[in-house]
């Protein structure tokens, strides 16, 4: 209670530097924004209704009044998100969920790139006489989960996909990506592996861009300087400059990887399927082959920060930076809550209902206090520090993150016997297959494109959605 007492004096003595000239404007906002006050006023500010299907993607232009979503229903919808309407909607021209949507910057907004389980990567042109056209950049052999747009870029981004291989992407021409490595398993003696790492995630460096991070089906997190790569794939060899993994997870197998992000300094967290959160200082690095930096040299390294209590198992989940200096990290969870902590000491500050299954996505806004987070629900659900009461952690919270805690290591004591090692490469090989069948009887799209590149012009429809499939929790 005397935390809470001096966080409210804090925000009032903020209130009466402003009043009497002592802080700047800027100042004055940031601190605001950053108070723990202002994370515990969080309240529900509204939804956002409009997807046929689930919501696996959203995120803010550099402005903040625009919000773009990509759902199950392989639509896109642009929001102001601040009168809580739909601006435009269209269909993306993808043949499966889209999993990622973002905007490229110093375009007006009118560019559009998205990812999908179809291993595309498309670009959504949005065009003065109200309609849409859209093209294929590029595509992969497996499902694309993350793209990463350079900083600064209207016209590059990279992808990563499921088949190992990172690729650049250029806007401004079709069928552009090109493949510049193919991310691979470590092994003994810094021999080069044949299996390949299923990647999920993909960050660049704010600070610097030339260096970027990805995560996958393996417990590390690869760093590369793209200086070191050709655009062209088969004369690469699979270099990360460093890699970052909790000692007790090296070498263990059992984890992966499934979101990553940098903060304005360049620390670099990495949120693990069915384990925790870690942040990392550049310093904590195990170096370009982690295999060969065990031992002592390893345990000379700083321990990262760790981030407990929700549970990260059933999706593929993001993990976010939060308040204007990142001062704070979240995360969603299985059980249905958004956990908010204090990036220095890992205090949980807030938990919050938001979604009735599972909250996969979390995307803060480039500069106020607000939050729009998304799940297996079909709306998008919008935060702000509207409260007029401090919210404390409810009183079960201890409840709640034991009950996390059980199912992770429920999950980690589980066997699995022959039997339903062959149920999962049945339901595997019948996916595969179904897969197949769906891109073969879209084959005249498909062969308008690879013929010529031929776009698809798509009139804004409010009425007009696809049919959405079934979200997919696995």
């Amino acid at each position: 209670m005397k935390r809470l007492y001096k966080s409210t004096d804090d925000e009032f003595m903020e209130f009466h530097k402003r009043e009497i000239g002592v802080s700047q404007p800027r100042n004055f906002t940031r601190r605001i924004s950053a108070s723990e006050v202002t994370v515990k006023r969080l309240d529900l500010y509204g939804k956002l209704n409009g997807h046929e299907g689930c919501v696996n993607t959203i995120d803010f232009n550099a402005t903040g009044d625009v919000l773009v979503s990509g759902s199950d229903d392989r639509r896109v919808i642009l929001w102001d998100w601040a009168t809580r309407k739909s601006k435009l909607s269209y269909s993306s021209g993808h043949m499966d969920n889209i999993f990622q949507a973002r905007f490229m910057p110093f375009t007006d907004d009118r560019k559009v790139v998205t990812a999908a389980a179809d291993g595309q990567v498309r670009l959504g042109l949005l065009l003065g006489n109200g309609q849409v056209e859209t093209k294929r950049l590029g595509r992969h052999q497996g499902r694309v989960h993350n793209l990463a747009v350079e900083p600064g870029s209207p016209y590059i981004l990279y992808s990563c996909s499921e088949d190992g291989f990172v690729q650049h992407v250029g806007c401004h021409m079709l069928n552009s990506a090109t493949k510049i490595l193919c991310c691979s398993s470590f092994m003994e003696n810094n021999k080069q592996s044949s299996s390949s790492v299923r990647l999920n995630s993909i960050v660049i460096d704010p600070r610097n861009p030339n260096y970027f991070a990805v995560g996958g089906s393996d417990e590390y997190a690869r760093v590369y300087d793209i200086r070191m790569y050709q655009m062209d794939a088969s004369h690469n060899t699979d270099r990360p400059v460093n890699t970052f993994c909790p000692h007790h997870l090296i070498e263990t197998h059992e984890v992966h990887i499934t979101a990553l992000a940098y903060s304005s300094s360049s620390e670099l967290l990495v949120s693990y399927n069915d384990e925790l959160i870690y942040l990392f200082q550049k310093n904590m690095g195990l170096g370009s082959s982690p295999l060969s930096s065990q031992g002592e040299d390893a345990k000379k390294l700083d321990e990262p920060q760790v981030y407990s209590g929700h549970r990260n198992s059933r999706t593929v989940k993001g993990v976010s930076f939060f308040g204007p200096g990142d001062e704070y990290v979240m995360s969603g969870s299985d059980c249905g809550r958004i956990f908010i902590w204090k990036k220095k000491g890992a205090k949980l500050v807030r938990l919050m209902v938001g979604d009735r299954h599972i909250v996969n996505q979390l995307a803060p806004h480039p500069y106020i206090p607000v939050l729009a987070t998304c799940g297996i629900e079909k709306t998008i659900k919008l935060w702000t520090p509207s409260s007029k009461n401090v919210t404390p952690l409810p009183r079960d919270v201890q409840k709640i993150m034991e009950a996390n805690k059980r199912g992770r290591e429920d999950h980690s004591r589980a066997t699995l016997t022959p039997d339903v090692i062959m149920h999962v490469l049945r339901m595997h090989r019948r996916q595969a297959l179904a897969y197949v069948e769906r891109r073969h009887t879209r084959g005249d799209i498909e062969s308008d494109e690879d013929d010529g590149g031929e776009a698809y012009v798509l009139g804004f429809s409010d009425g007009d959605t696809e049919g959405a499939s079934e979200c997919s929790i696995s």
